[in-house]
């Protein structure tokens, strides 16, 4: 039996106030199977990123429902939206969004150490040396590569072993070679753990390597095709 790990319904969400308002989503509804890779594509503005930062608790729906690993999350506080990405919910962006003054492992490590977990620095190590990482473990983000940066949060991401993996334009700040590694890579990860992958892109190379391609425009899903 398929499993659903995220059931959006009706969503809509407006950001900014007054003439700068902008409606970004607009009556979206998305149903994804756990498991799954998800490739995310549409033009600039067309509401791929803020869906996802819906899915990721870090943007309030101002109206629809959002479940997520059968937990409904629309009218969840900000607290317990927190724990809940803590446990479940893995983030890597385009930016990388690393802690310049921490080393790689910490910056893995750190996260864990707030959310409670005993031996976030074992498991920051072990996730290290499975991007490929082991000997990069005491430098800083400024003494790695952007594809050594990208990796670094890759880890992070994976460290609380989370049911979802959310990924922002991943290899959008990396020249294509280092871009395929980083693809390659998150992809070995989503099917050797099983997590359910999504992933947005402007690469319809990169999105046609996953199981389901969902386009968007003007805060709408136009199809979902596999």
């Amino acid at each position: 039996m398929v499993e659903t790990i995220i059931e959006l319904k009706n969503a809509d969400l407006t950001l900014g106030e007054g003439a700068s308002a902008v409606h970004v989503l607009k009556d979206l509804s998305l149903s994804i199977e756990s498991g799954t890779s998800n490739g995310v594509t549409g033009p600039s503005g067309s509401g791929k990123s803020t869906l996802l930062m819906v899915l990721a608790g870090l943007e309030s729906l101002d109206a629809g429902e959002l479940v997520i690993a059968g937990e409904a999350l629309h009218k969840a506080s900000e607290d317990r939206l927190a724990a809940f990405r803590g446990r479940n919910i893995g983030i890597v962006f385009q930016s990388f969004h690393l802690i310049p003054n921490m080393t790689a492992i910490e910056n893995v490590a750190v996260p864990l150490e707030l959310a409670g977990s005993g031996d976030a620095f074992a498991v920051a190590r072990r996730e290290l040396q499975a991007v490929g990482l082991g000997e990069r473990l005491h430098h800083y983000p400024g003494q790695l590569s952007g594809g050594e940066q990208q990796r670094v949060a890759i880890a992070r991401a994976l460290a609380p072993s989370p049911k979802l993996l959310i990924a922002d334009e991943p290899t959008g700040n990396l020249d294509v070679e280092t871009g395929r590694q980083i693809a390659d890579l998150l992809f070995a990860k989503q099917a050797e753990r099983g997590m359910t992958l999504l992933l947005v892109t402007h690469d319809p190379s990169l999105a046609a390597r996953c199981q389901r391609q969902i386009r968007i425009r003007s805060g709408q899903i136009l199809d979902r095709a596999a």
